[in-house]
């Protein structure tokens, strides 16, 4: 039976969205009352989620011993593919978040995707495919957390990529839009191939690509290094860590609830969960978990600085995002997974939280610059409280959930750091400590600033009338607090520590050590506060001076990739079109003409008049003739 329910976990969205699929988009002008394609793709929508939900709640109170199941589908020569799950109480755990996510988004993107909050407004005419492409979405990620062999996490992995370019381009009427789209299919594609052969090297190795074949096989040192760095290269792609992370903050391009859904449960959390999947070969590996840990610290800290001197509202939580998930990878560097799970989880609420409120200001205000916002914390109140939660929550602020999440990933660096605990280098440690307490005050920077200049102060937008979200936007938004402001209390009950245990380790670490982290997020929200005080219509990202723009463009990575690599292959792809233009077309064209002059030339002489033809034909008698004769004589 928890084989049947884990394969029908990813089965049933996976079937709402194929059938969705086949619904026509609703007739343009529509409102939002009208269209039978629009009601059924809600329902479609809406029931795989909650299905979803049901049989992850169901699998996370049954499943306590990891369970497998699998089946050979395919056996070429020895090396088999199978068909089956592998579930365990973190898989549950990671499932039920996605499904809560997406069920949250689906409910919300019904009152999201109007032309404006009433219920006379014109739709958004294209909800039926968006709604079947979020369904596919969930089934992908739902497919990679029960997978229980590499290439059918293979498959979910990339019908993941599939869906996001569909999703971050569906505002089509956005010139950016399609631009971001393909940026976020072909930067993650870079990383999958390098996840494509450490896949591929892994299993032909095994000689199975079951999950449990695969881990169980003995490697030689240098293949499972050379393995576990190409997995890194995947990892790198779709969690957006440095130095492939450039494709997030621009996919906010697409609809905020899809934001909401690539940001939290899928997409950017499905590296972190492949790397604890297959942990006991990174474990095996110490120079991967290396790369991983410099990886780590370099894209918490460019995260987290890029996001202080952001105007757009989404491109900071964008930013915030990069960040988070370096503390997640750092947790894995450092040797716990279970701590880089559990700040997967509290992520995971507080982040589609602050998204999903996001969108409500985006809604009530029609802008996403915070320079064009303020004073919202009057109209908007219960979007106010939800933004206070979710983004203290990020910022780690005690008793929520980040506090202790982003605590498990402090202690267990702290200890990597001074006892040598974890399968990487002491410097790694070091590396992952020292960055992710840097992170916890620009952290609580931002935070500060954005809650400041989006909803405190004087309103600069004086024309419009914000109010909180219609109740199919509000609903989400609060539900989706409580589990932001309360899961980190989750780490003292033994069910649910029992459960996301993955190795060694505790989840909560009390003592002295939590006073430094509270002193820099201390000091990182007072200056930000000092800051807005001194001058209340001032951007408080004033203080960077220079620095300011060079945060706000990401390091000009950006550009740095553009120079290395699209212009040169930009300019490789130009060389190589004028050579097959120029030189495989030009000589077949070119032989092509020949023939045909060499013809027209032939059929010239067959259209001789009759006087010039009886001629040519007497002449050349006379020529066999002559030379019969002569050649006749000389015999």
């Amino acid at each position: 039976m928890t084989g049947l329910l884990g394969v029908l976990l990813p089965a049933v969205p996976l079937v709402a969205g194929l059938v969705g699929l086949l619904l026509p988009p609703s007739p343009r002008g529509a409102t939002a009352g009208e269209g039978p394609a629009r009601r059924a793709a809600i329902g479609l929508g809406v029931a795989g989620a909650a299905g979803a939900l049901l049989i992850a709640v169901v699998l996370l109170v049954r499943v306590g011993q990891p369970v497998q199941t699998s089946t050979t589908w395919v056996d070429l020569g020895g090396l088999r593919v199978t068909l089956g799950v592998r579930l365990d109480g973190a898989a549950a755990l990671v499932a039920v978040a996605v499904a809560a996510v997406a069920l949250a988004v689906q409910v919300y993107s019904v009152g999201y995707l109007r032309r404006g909050p009433h219920d006379d407004v014109e739709v958004d005419h294209r909800y039926p495919p968006y709604a079947a492409q979020i369904s596919l979405f969930t089934a992908a990620m739902l497919l990679v957390v029960v997978a229980g062999d590499l290439i059918m996490l293979l498959v979910g992995w990339e019908v993941m990529g599939l869906c996001s370019y569909l999703l971050i381009a569906h505002d089509r009427r956005l010139p950016e839009a399609p631009a971001a789209a393909m940026k976020a299919f072909l930067v993650t594609r870079v990383g999958d191939v390098g996840f494509l052969l450490g896949i591929a090297l892994l299993g032909v190795s095994a000689g199975s690509f079951r999950i449990a074949d695969v881990l169980a096989h003995d490697y030689s040192a240098g293949l499972l290094t050379t393995a576990c760095l190409l997995l890194l290269a995947g990892v790198a792609g779709k969690s957006a860590q440095f130095p492939l992370h450039t494709w997030l903050p621009d996919a906010m391009a697409g609809p905020t609830p899809v934001s909401a859904l690539i940001h939290a449960a899928t997409m950017v959390a499905a590296g972190v969960y492949a790397v604890t999947r297959l942990y006991p070969l990174f474990e095996r590996a110490p120079a991967a978990l290396a790369v991983l840990g410099v990886m780590a610290a370099v894209t918490l800290l460019l995260g987290a600085l890029a996001a202080t001197a952001q105007d757009d509202l989404k491109r900071v939580l964008a930013w915030s995002t990069v960040s988070q998930i370096g503390y997640m990878t750092g947790a894995l560097a450092v040797g716990s997974p279970t701590a880089a799970l559990f700040h997967l989880l509290s992520h995971a609420a507080f982040k589609a939280l602050l998204f999903l409120a996001a969108g409500a200001v985006i809604h009530a205000v029609g802008t996403t610059l915070m320079s064009r916002m303020g004073g919202l914390r009057a109209t908007m109140p219960v979007t106010f409280w939800c933004t206070v939660v979710g983004l203290g929550a990020l910022a780690g602020v005690p008793p929520l959930s980040g506090f202790w999440s982003k605590d498990g990933v402090l202690a267990a660096a702290e200890a990597a750091a001074l006892d040598g605990a974890g399968p990487a280098p002491a410097w790694v440690g070091w590396l992952v400590w020292l960055a992710g307490l840097a992170g916890v005050a620009v952290t609580a920077w931002y935070a500060t600033r954005l809650l400041l200049r989006a909803f405190l102060g004087e309103t600069r937008m004086p024309l419009v009338h914000p109010h909180d979200p219609p109740a199919l936007m509000r609903w989400p938004v609060l539900l989706l607090a409580v589990p932001a402001a309360l899961l980190g209390l989750a780490a003292f009950l033994p069910p649910f520590t029992d459960r996301l245990a993955v190795g060694e380790g505790e989840l909560v670490h009390l003592g002295p050590a939590l006073l430094l982290p509270l002193a820099l997020l201390a000091l990182g929200a007072g200056l930000a506060w000092a800051g807005w005080r001194r001058d209340r219509t001032a951007d408080p990202a004033r203080a960077l001076g220079p620095l300011g723009p060079l945060f706000a463009a990401g390091f000009r990575l950006d550009d740095v990739q553009r120079a290395l690599v699209v212009r040169p292959v930009a300019a490789l792809a130009r060389v190589a079109r004028a050579g097959d233009e120029l030189v495989i077309d030009g000589a077949v064209e070119g032989t092509a003409r020949g023939a045909r002059g060499l013809g027209g030339a032939l059929a010239g002489l067959h259209r001789a008049a009759l006087p010039r033809a009886v001629a040519g034909v007497l002449a050349g008698a006379l020529l066999i003739g002559l030379a019969a004769v002569l050649i006749g004589g000389a015999a």
